[in-house]
């Protein structure tokens, strides 16, 4: 009897864009959509990232750490961590000691630097959901 794991198709990995920078989020999600990502939705504060993480339940959160102001990213991921166990990659052009601790509660699914080129965007997400993959596949 064939496996029918195997025959299953992969459906594509669902992100939500958290970037206050329009023109960033939308070169993201055209990176992200050509290379088959689905862009379930993108937000540009603290409030909708979380509103829209329980209304999506992305796979997957790209989230920039500086949202303007008020409450900042790495407090979004964290909300949204505890909540709805969503991972997250961050964005930031400032990767230093101080927002990795802080970070640290939201296990972050990886780090990209600011200015991050395409490749190196989808390296760091196609990384963050085979991680996923192998993980759910392991737990059931």
């Amino acid at each position: 009897m064939p496996d029918p794991s195997v025959d299953r198709p992969v459906s594509a990995p669902r992100v939500l864009i958290v970037e206050d920078e329009f023109l960033i989020a939308l070169a993201a999600e055209s990176d992200l959509e050509a290379e088959g990502f689905a862009v379930v939705g993108k937000a540009a504060t603290y409030e909708k990232a979380v509103d829209l993480a329980r209304a999506i339940r992305p796979d997957l959160i790209l989230m920039d750490v500086r949202l303007g102001a008020g409450r900042d990213g790495i407090e979004a991921a964290i909300a949204i961590r505890r909540e709805l166990d969503v991972p997250v990659v961050f964005a930031t052009g400032s990767i230093n000691a101080e927002n990795i601790h802080r970070a640290e509660a939201a296990q972050p699914a990886g780090w990209l630097a600011k200015p991050y080129t395409s490749d190196e965007l989808l390296a760091v997400l196609r990384t963050a959901i085979s991680a996923l993959r192998q993980t759910a596949h392991s737990a059931g």
